[in-house]
């Protein structure tokens, strides 16, 4: 099998997975989860195949598929591996079996439909993620709205009618403007270089004037920030998380949201580096209002569902720092702290899930000593809590350490050039680190500790399916922590390739000449 087959195979096999289902009759829901479970562990296994033979050693595209598609327009069936995409495509393929398997027991409706919207979540976030032609990155980005719409409207709770509509209405409406961003990208391209084409690769070629570069960027970099979210957009998340299922939820913060911080990486920067550069310090203000922003908010929540959700804007915030810095070790500490961010967030939520099965509500207050009747499930939560505080040799110590390591190697750097402001948002971005602790340490406090006062007692601690899927997340957790060698090789021909787009000018020629150099 060549390189370039089996990404291909990795990319559709959730859809071969879906004509199978249509084979399973719907009164046998088992057959119907045994059958998922197996093609995203499948699936799990030819990603972990193209991870090992990834090669950190070049910059260029790896097991990669070009084929005309509307040759007219210059649009291509475009796909390969980076170091841009590598670890998040691992990651996706990571997380989609524990997604299945944890909702074995909560999913009894329409089972069959169910794991169908999973696999086809599946399908179009992978193909987000290893598109490298714009027209098709927008393809897979607008699919990823069917489903989830599905999964919430459908499997999620009283409200979920709601918060599936503002999901979409945000989400879309970003969306439109960045099509038309698109397209006016591609025309300019046509205009000044003679070439049609969507390809990644030949639009971070495009040299465009400061006023449309910001434009254009404004309009990318609304539709990304409402993924990720930052604030202000960060409204529909809390609503989604809330009413989704569980498995919504895993796919929510595990994969869906990084989306968004891979956007502005591998598309909205790179595309638009000098209205970037210009723009940096607002950018960066924004990240570090929702580092602190959305740790405020966990910190006040009952909901243990809102603590979590509030975290990731906090969490995604130190992504959004490491880009915007523009050191190496911030760039790859942002890339690492993605994939962290998913593990926890994605290991909280099915907690938070199999608590909910237990005792059917996610009031903190109705919570308390459940570390006497709970002693697994215990353990198993302070693991990630610690984690997600970025306890040393955990992936969340990894990923902070390097994003505020590289955040001030920059901002030291542009206050040497004359400039303090940089300096002063990466001070106060540490307090994120200080209220990431309380909110979590408060969680676990009331939830674990203290006077018992679980509702539904006597209660069952966690049966071996549930310990197999949070162990398996454990060893994850760790490993990254303690061995991230091998991601940050892997991350660091992206963070450079990254670095080089961001910093290199591509005003028109006459443009760059007559301001004397790019800013």
């Amino acid at each position: 099998m060549s390189e370039s087959t089996l990404l291909n195979l990795v990319l559709f096999l959730p859809l071969v997975g879906i004509g199978l289902l249509t084979l399973v009759p719907s009164a046998k829901p088992q057959m119907t989860r045994l059958l998922t479970l197996g093609v995203m562990i499948v699936q799990l296994a030819l990603t972990t195949m193209l991870y090992l033979q990834f090669s950190s050693d070049t910059p260029d595209l790896q097991f990669a598929t070009r084929v005309p598609w509307i040759a007219s327009w210059g649009v291509s069936y475009y796909i390969g591996l980076d170091g841009f995409n590598v670890l998040l495509v691992l990651l996706t393929a990571f997380l989609g079996p524990l997604v299945v398997a944890g909702a074995f027991n909560a999913i009894q409706k329409d089972v069959k439909l169910f794991y169908a919207m999973v696999l086809l979540v599946q399908f179009a976030m992978m193909g987000t993620l290893v598109s490298q032609d714009l027209f098709l990155f927008y393809l897979f980005w607008e699919a990823m709205l069917i489903p989830m719409f599905l999964l919430i409207g459908i499997w999620g709770g009283e409200r979920r009618i709601y918060a599936t509509i503002k999901f979409v209405l945000y989400t879309a409406f970003g969306s439109i403007l960045m099509l038309a961003a698109m397209l006016y990208l591609v025309f300019s391209l046509q205009q000044s270089a003679g070439i049609t084409s969507f390809a990644f690769a030949d639009l971070y070629t495009a040299h465009l004037p400061l006023n449309t570069q910001t434009l254009l960027l404004g309009a990318f970099a609304l539709s990304f920030a409402i993924k990720v979210p930052m604030v202000p957009f960060h409204t529909w998340l809390p609503d989604a998380h809330v009413e989704a299922p569980t498995a919504g939820s895993v796919i929510l913060a595990g994969v869906m949201l990084k989306m968004g911080t891979y956007g502005f990486m591998k598309l909205g920067f790179p595309l638009f580096p000098d209205a970037t550069r210009v723009f940096t310090p607002l950018l960066m203000t924004l990240a570090v209002v929702g580092i602190v922003y959305g740790a405020c908010l966990a910190l006040v929540q009952n909901d243990i569902k809102k603590i979590i959700a509030y975290s990731s804007i906090s969490h995604l915030g130190y992504v959004m720092l490491g880009l915007l810095s523009l050191d190496l070790v911030g760039i790859q500490g942002a890339i690492i702290q993605m994939v962290s961010h998913g593990l926890v967030a994605a290991a909280l939520f099915l907690m938070v899930g199999m608590i909910y099965e237990r005792c059917h509500t996610r009031d903190l207050k109705a919570y308390g000593g459940l570390a006497k009747l709970l002693p697994v499930y215990s353990v198993l939560f302070m693991i990630f809590t610690l984690a997600s505080v970025g306890l040393p040799t955990t992936s969340g110590f990894t990923g902070e350490f390097l994003v505020l390591m590289g955040a001030f190697r920059g901002a030291w750097s542009a206050h040497l050039a004359g400039s303090s402001y940089a300096l002063v948002l990466s001070v106060v971005s540490v307090t994120g680190v200080v209220l990431g602790a309380l909110y979590m340490l408060r969680l676990a406090l009331h939830f674990l500790f203290g006077a018992t006062n679980a509702p539904h007692q006597p209660l069952l601690d966690l049966d071996l399916r549930e310990r197999t899927i949070l162990g398996i997340l454990v060893v994850a957790v760790f490993a990254l922590g303690v061995f991230p060698d091998r991601a940050l090789r892997y991350s660091e021909s992206a963070a450079k390739s990254y670095q080089q787009l961001v910093t290199t000018s591509r005003l028109p020629m006459n443009s760059a000449s007559s301001t004397g150099g790019a800013p």
